[in-house]
C-alpha cells in the first residue's frame, strides 16, 4: 500500500528518504544523468528545512521510498496571492505507472489550497512523454496571457 506524507526534515528517516529520491532523479535523463555533488547531499535537508516557502510530499511503498515532490511558494503579483511551484516530481522507475505522480500532486495541491494559492506551476523536459500526460490528465496547461503572444517559455541562466 501505498503512503503520502508530508515530509518532516528533521526525521531522519523522511531526510535520508528525500536525498536519496532526489539522487535517484538526477542520475536519470529527465534528472540530467549526474549524481546530487557532494555539496547537495550534505547541505540539501538543512537548506530545505531553513526556508518556510518550502516543502516536500514523500511516498512510500511500506518503508521504501518510492516517490517525492518538492515544491516551493512564490507570489502571483498579478492575483496578489501565493502560488505553488511544483519543482522535483519522483517516481522510482520500479513504481512508475502506478498512480503515484497523481497521489502526490493531489497532497501538492491540498497543501497549496491550505496556504491560500491561486494556481500551481511546474516545468517538464519536453521528450519526458509520461509526465507531460500525467501532468495534462491533472489539469496543467501551458502558461499563456493572450494567445496572440504565444505560450510562455521556461529560461535559465546558471550564475556559478
Amino acid at each position: 500500500m501505498i503512503e503520502i506524507v508530508r515530509a518532516r526534515y528533521g526525521e531522519p528517516a523522511h531526510a535520508a528518504a528525500l536525498v536519496a529520491l532526489l539522487d535517484a532523479y538526477a542520475r536519470d535523463p529527465a534528472g540530467g544523468g549526474a549524481p546530487l555533488g557532494d555539496f547537495a547531499r550534505d547541505n540539501l535537508i538543512a537548506a530545505l528545512a531553513a526556508r518556510p516557502f518550502i516543502f516536500s510530499v514523500l511516498a512510500f511503498d511500506g518503508t521504501a521510498p518510492v516517490g517525492l515532490v518538492n515544491a516551493m511558494e512564490g507570489f502571483s503579483t498579478f492575483a496578489c496571492r501565493p502560488l505553488v511551484n511544483v519543482h522535483d516530481v519522483v517516481v522510482v522507475s520500479s513504481h512508475r505507472g502506478r498512480g503515484i505522480g497523481g497521489l502526490l500532486l493531489a497532497e501538492v495541491e491540498a497543501i497549496a489550497r491550505e496556504r491560500g494559492a491561486c494556481k500551481l506551476t511546474l516545468e517538464v523536459l519536453e521528450g519526458n512523454a509520461a509526465a507531460r500526460n500525467l501532468y495534462r490528465r491533472l489539469g496543467f496547461a501551458a502558461y499563456r496571457l493572450d494567445p496572440a503572444m504565444g505560450d510562455a517559455q521556461f529560461l535559465q541562466k546558471w550564475l556559478d
